[in-house]
């Protein structure tokens, strides 16, 4: 069977526009500001080392996502590879565990939008207004939807403005801010860096573990180029490449960054001090005014608002597409296979995701503030669970062909694997760490309310799948879509 021509616009994107959608969804800026303090806590002074650690995992697993990519070029990524690798249910659950992960980022990253707008506008009463924050939120999701709708493209040029401004602001805080350090003009909480901060020495196996789980959350969103590269110039090589890059440029930034604010802040635990309780939820704006002035600080507000932008955007299209290919290979029900005739984007899975978001958002708001918290970091079990997945999915495809080339052997092999590995114990520490009552804000009897967050949407997609089996027996039947089935893609840029 020849699966190919979903409808959407091959050609559109190029390497560079590939490596802006993988960076804008994980949102640097603001990834930094909501999990800086957080690894901060777990390790103190060896956050940096942290983000190398965290690193290492991820760019092992881009690899995989690199080589399938060069055989598969397919909108469905994740989902396609781990079904013809594992079959239809694995497949699945791999394809809802990226779904979910996505959903719960959009309405996170519409609030932290919100948020962030209306302090920069100085509307701090309305930026503390749940009511606002709604409101706010999901007027951008609408209109961010819309863009997606609109196109690739569109999408693509939104997301290159937002990453420009948010690099921008981040590349200047950490320089001006080394800058006082070394100069001794930035006060006497500051401290001078050590190269020992790169070096995870001291370090338990539960402290890294738990360091790590939010380095998922923080590098999560690279693989975003992948479910868009049936619309990408040199589909076999452009959108692993962009994945690996984006990890890359992404470990940079963090490593400079948190070396600039440790050093600025000091670890103290009054005013700007990473470990004073009232900046757990944000140490970068925090440092904005102390660091550049209050002129420039409410730039460094809008850049950490745009790039909560970028995510949602990015949140929206590739996962919208990777609903198109479930509907196109039967995993979901027809409406999902849908393109607009115009645009020839995926329609009904955007506005899918959208409104999927901004209702989980909505219910966690109402409970409470705490669970909306927590929710926001079980997402990272999901996110581990699907990486791993499409980490031993190219172990497996690739197996019978390792021993051909040293190449074939440490990229489609070995690295794959230690990347699988390595985030498997991260998920599974995380998880028995995330157990305990006591882990994060909520907890219900004696389990972690992360716990039964993260795995309980996972669980869940169990028996939304076998709800989807009722409609989609092809496809669980393994007809529609199988290791036998030749994806083809068509190169635009090859006419």
């Amino acid at each position: 069977m020849t699966a190919g021509g979903k409808g959407l616009r091959s050609g559109t994107i190029g390497l560079t526009g590939s490596v802006v959608i993988a960076v804008s969804s994980v949102a640097p800026a603001y990834s930094l500001a909501a999990v800086l303090a957080g690894i901060v806590a777990v390790v103190g002074a060896k956050t940096p080392a942290l983000f190398v650690i965290g690193f290492v995992p991820m760019l092992l697993t881009a690899f995989a996502f690199r080589e399938l990519a060069r055989q598969t070029p397919d909108c469905g990524s994740t989902f396609t590879w781990a079904t013809r690798a594992f079959g239809p249910w694995v497949g699945w659950l791999a394809g809802w565990a990226a779904f979910i992960a996505a959903t719960v980022a959009v309405g996170n990253g519409a609030q932290i939008a919100a948020i962030y707008l209306l302090k920069a506008l100085h509307l701090n009463a309305l930026a503390d207004s749940m009511a606002a924050q709604v409101a706010v939120g999901a007027l951008a999701v609408v209109v961010l939807a819309l863009l997606c709708v609109r196109g690739i493209d569109v999408t693509e040029r939104t997301q290159a403005v937002l990453v420009v401004v948010q690099f921008g602001m981040l590349a200047l805080v950490s320089v001006v801010a080394l800058a006082k350090v070394f100069s001794h003009q930035a006060g006497p909480q500051a401290v001078i860096p050590q190269w020992s901060w790169l070096f995870p020495t001291g370090l338990s196996a539960s402290d890294i573990a738990r360091g790590s789980i939010l380095c998922v959350f923080a590098y999560w969103g690279w693989d975003a180029c992948l479910p868009i590269s049936e619309e990408t110039k040199d589909p076999h090589k452009n959108p692993g490449r962009a994945a690996v890059l984006a990890t890359i440029l992404v470990l940079g930034t963090y490593v400079l960054v948190s070396y600039a604010i440790q050093a600025f802040a000091g670890f103290g635990t009054t005013g700007i001090g990473l470990n004073n309780p009232q900046n757990a939820n944000d140490t970068l704006s925090v440092l904005g005014e102390p660091v550049v002035g209050s002129g420039v600080a409410v730039v460094l507000l809008l850049a950490i608002s745009s790039s909560s932008l970028a995510s949602v955007l990015t949140c929206l299209a590739p996962t919208a597409r990777s609903m198109l290919a479930m509907g196109v290979y039967r995993a979901l029900p027809q409406p999902f296979a849908k393109v607009h005739r115009r645009y020839q984007t995926p329609w009904f899975g955007t506005l899918v995701v959208a409104v999927s978001g901004c209702t989980i958002y909505l219910v966690m708001a109402v409970v409470s503030q705490n669970s909306l918290a927590d929710m926001v970091e079980s997402l990272a079990l999901a996110t581990a669970f699907y990486y791993a997945i499409t980490a031993y999915a190219c172990v497996w495809t690739y197996r019978r062909t390792l021993l051909t080339s040293a190449r074939d052997f440490w990229l489609r092999g070995a690295l794959p694997l230690v990347g699988a590995v390595a985030v498997t114990w991260v998920f599974m520490q995380s998880a028995i760490d995330m157990y305990a009552p006591d882990y994060g804000k909520t907890h219900f009897g004696p389990v972690g309310g992360v716990f039964v967050m993260g795995m309980g949407l996972l669980a869940l997609g169990i028996p939304v799948a076998a709800l989807s089996n009722i409609g989609g027996r092809d496809f669980f039947r393994g007809k529609t879509l199988n290791a036998g089935t030749e994806i083809t893609v068509l190169d635009a840029s090859a006419h």
